[in-house]
């Protein structure tokens, strides 16, 4: 198991500045997975991660779930591909929609709903499961996967105590 860190939010806003804190953080080649039940903060975390990698201002406005075109680009101080796979079919039709090229490529990624592609996803990642505590609190655990995505979240664990509850 790899380096990992947990914090609660009791907003949208919290969620949004978590992402925000770890997209300033990231670089290219990148891969941010996040898994949660439906509504639980999965794009109002990639909304913080667009914010923190200057996309569109600082809260990510603009930035919405891809779920019916499966991918969208967003242009900041890297590309930014947020994938949603939550009304994927079948996994080989990712390849005509070109995902590995995404993944493998310069950006970052972040991939919604990432437990479909779990057998396809790269060894070195960051993994985030959002999770319901009660109606306004979630607990948000960051999973690092390889030394380059360890130190982005140790990088990341200063800034998180300044925004959540780290329990």
């Amino acid at each position: 198991m790899g380096y990992k860190i947990q914090v609660y939010t009791k907003s949208v806003a919290e969620t949004i500045s978590i992402g925000r804190s770890l997209g300033r953080i990231l670089s290219s080649g990148d891969v941010v997975c996040l898994t949660g039940e439906l509504g639980a903060g999965k794009t109002y975390f990639v909304k913080g991660l667009a914010g923190g990698l200057g996309v569109i201002g600082i809260r990510g406005k603009g930035v919405t779930s891809p779920t019916f075109i499966i991918i969208r680009e967003y242009k900041g101080r890297l590309p930014l591909y947020h994938i949603d796979l939550y009304r994927i079919g079948v996994v080989e039709d990712l390849r005509d929609i070109g995902m590995e090229e995404v993944i493998y490529g310069r950006g970052v990624t972040a991939i919604e709903w990432a437990e479909r592609i779990a057998d396809r996803l790269p060894d070195e990642r960051i993994e985030i499961t959002l999770r319901y505590e009660d109606k306004k609190t979630r607990l948000i655990e960051m999973t690092a996967f390889g030394r380059h995505h360890t130190q982005v979240l140790k990088k990341t664990a200063g800034e998180l105590e300044k925004i959540a509850d780290k329990r």
